[in-house]
C-alpha cells in the first residue's frame, strides 16, 4: 500500500521493474537507461523502457524516433531494437513545453505502465527526471518498483546529489540495487587512462551508504554522437569498451536481482 491506503498499481506481466535515477541532471542517466535496456535485451531478455521525463524526454532522440507519432496508425508503446518504449515525447510535438502540475504527470506515468500493450516483460526500466520530485513520488509510492540504479559521475557535486537520491528511495522503502559512475574515465589515444573529473567518487559512495557499486563506464566522445544518432552504443559501438561496460552493467543488474531473496530487502533498504 501507498500512503494514504491505496493500493500499487498491479502489473504482474512486468516481473522486475528497476528505475535508473540520479540527484542531478547531466549526469548521462538516459544514456545509462537506454543502453542497460538494450544490454538485457541483448541477453535475450524481454525488455520495456519507460521515459518517465515529461518535461524533458530525451528517448525519443536517443532511440531514433523523430517527432510526435500518430497514434491512430501506430499503436503504443513503440518497438525499436527489440525493446518497447514509452514516452511523452511520441505525444506532443519536440517544440511544444508540457506546463503540467503534479496530478497530470501522475496520471499519465500510471496510464503509461497500466493501460498500454506491452505484454510480458522480464524487465521494465524507467528513465526517471533528475531530482525527488513528482515523477519520482509517482513511480516509488504506486508502482510496484523492483530496485532502482543511481547514476552518479566522480565529482563531488554529483555525490552530494546522488546520495540525496538514493536516500529518497530509502525513505519510500524501494531498494537500491547499487551505484553506476558514469563519466568515470577517458583513454587517449596513447592509451593512458585519463580521470578529468576524479576517480573513485562512486564507489566512496557506495561505501559510504552500504550499497553495491555497479560499475564504472568511461567517457567516450562516441556517446554523444550514438545518442544525437539514435543508435545508443550498444547498437551502434557494440565492440567498443564503452558498449562492454554497459553490457557488464546489464549482467551485474541480472545477477544482483536474481540472488536477492523475494522474501528479503535488496541492499540499500533499510
Amino acid at each position: 500500500m501507498q500512503p494514504g491506503g491505496l493500493p500499487k498499481l498491479s502489473l504482474p506481466h512486468m516481473k522486475n521493474i528497476v528505475a535508473v535515477a540520479s540527484g542531478k541532471g547531466g549526469v548521462g542517466k538516459s544514456t545509462v537507461a537506454s543502453n542497460l535496456a538494450l544490454s538485457l535485451c541483448g541477453m535475450g531478455f524481454k525488455v520495456g523502457l519507460l521515459d518517465a521525463d515529461i518535461y524533458g524526454p530525451s528517448i525519443p532522440l536517443m532511440m531514433g524516433i523523430q517527432g510526435q507519432v500518430d497514434q491512430a496508425t501506430t499503436p503504443l508503446p513503440l518497438d525499436r531494437y527489440g525493446i518497447k518504449l514509452m514516452s511523452m515525447g511520441f505525444l506532443v510535438p519536440p517544440e511544444k513545453a508540457v506546463i503540467w502540475r503534479g496530478p497530470m504527470i501522475h496520471r499519465a506515468l500510471t496510464q503509461f505502465l497500466s493501460d498500454m500493450a506491452w505484454g510480458d516483460l522480464d524487465y521494465m526500466v524507467v528513465d526517471l527526471p533528475p531530482g525527488t520530485g513528482d515523477a519520482q513520488l509517482t513511480l516509488t509510492q504506486s508502482v510496484p518498483l523492483t530496485a532502482a540504479v543511481v547514476v552518479t559521475t566522480p565529482q563531488e557535486v554529483s555525490l552530494i546529489d546522488a546520495r540525496k537520491g538514493l536516500e529518497m528511495f530509502r525513505e519510500v522503502r524501494v531498494p537500491v540495487l547499487g551505484i553506476i559512475e558514469n563519466m568515470s574515465y577517458f583513454v587517449g589515444e596513447d592509451g593512458k587512462r585519463y580521470e578529468i573529473f576524479g576517480h573513485g567518487g562512486g564507489q566512496k559512495l557506495a561505501k559510504a551508504t552500504g550499497v553495491p557499486f555497479l560499475g564504472a563506464i568511461p567517457i567516450d566522445p562516441l556517446v554523444v554522437q550514438a545518442g544525437d544518432n539514435g543508435m545508443p552504443m550498444v547498437i551502434s559501438h557494440p565492440e567498443s569498451a564503452t558498449a562492454g561496460a554497459f553490457r557488464d552493467l546489464g549482467k551485474v543488474v541480472v545477477k544482483n536481482l536474481a540472488l536477492a531473496p523475494s522474501e528479503a530487502p535488496l541492499p540499500g533498504l533499510s
